[in-house]
């Protein structure tokens, strides 16, 4: 069974957010909210969203991190009934069009995680394009394995069964060290993974909660934690690639 829906974390997103799920519901998704402790003017347009049919919404009291509040959500869509997820900034830097194509090839492949490789425009601010490539050499490293070409666009569809088993059974960053780490964890245990390119545009008037010191020190604690991880787990990791 395929039953597939969007999951979309959102903290103070009031102005970009209903364009996005306007965009989804047209393609025919189902989308599940999840308020991370948003300000009063974006809990009332996410109250006025879950009015809608095929919207669904997480209220959570305390602010979580994204990491956080997109786990709240996989659990939420699975508890719903769907099978698979769709995770989507509420931003709108993602490029919704593609939306069918990620489906399309989860549908044909529906045990892989099917992840987007961006594709920026001149929009995306230089710090953080460069911070990138460190992160991506670090994934490699840790995931022992170069089957990974970007680990931090959120852009991505979840096996909801695979992903809640490997959520439920460790401690997951929450924040913007999700991202990556979700990505080489499944990779440890051999996660069927698909790539597809995808336009990322950030908007001039867009709201980013990415902090430059405190979530690249987060990041890089997590590529540590990762990196013995992988020490310790690497001949249990490299077998089950050559058993598979």
């Amino acid at each position: 069974m395929h039953k597939p829906c969007a999951v979309i974390p959102v903290y103070n997103h009031e102005q970009a957010l209903p364009k996005v799920v306007d965009d989804l519901l047209r393609a025919g998704l189902p989308c599940v909210l999840v308020d991370d402790a948003s300000h009063a003017a974006c809990a009332r347009v996410l109250g006025q969203l879950a009015e809608r049919d095929d919207v669904h919404l997480v209220t959570l009291a305390v602010n979580q991190g994204k990491g956080g509040a997109v786990m709240a959500g996989l659990r939420e869509a699975a508890r719903l009934g769907f099978s698979h997820a769709l995770q989507v900034d509420a931003d709108g830097q993602h490029d919704l069009a593609d939306v069918s194509l990620f489906l399309t090839q989860s549908q044909a492949y529906p045990q892989a995680l099917v992840c987007g490789y961006p594709q920026y425009d001149a929009s995306v601010p230089k710090g953080r394009l460069y911070a990138r490539y460190l992160t991506h050499v670090w994934v490699w490293i840790n995931s022992l394995s170069l089957r990974i070409p970007d680990s931090m666009c959120g852009f991505r569809v979840y096996p909801l069964t695979a992903t809640l088993a490997l959520i439920d059974s460790v401690s997951l960053g929450r924040r913007m060290d999700f991202d990556p780490e979700i990505l080489v964890r499944l990779a440890w245990r051999n996660q069927p993974m698909r790539w597809l390119p995808t336009k990322v545009h950030y908007p001039q008037d867009g709201l980013s909660h990415f902090r430059l010191f405190h979530d690249n020190a987060l990041i890089s604690k997590m590529h540590a934690k990762l990196f013995f991880g992988m020490l310790v787990r690497a001949p249990l990791i490299l077998w089950r690639r050559w058993h598979a």
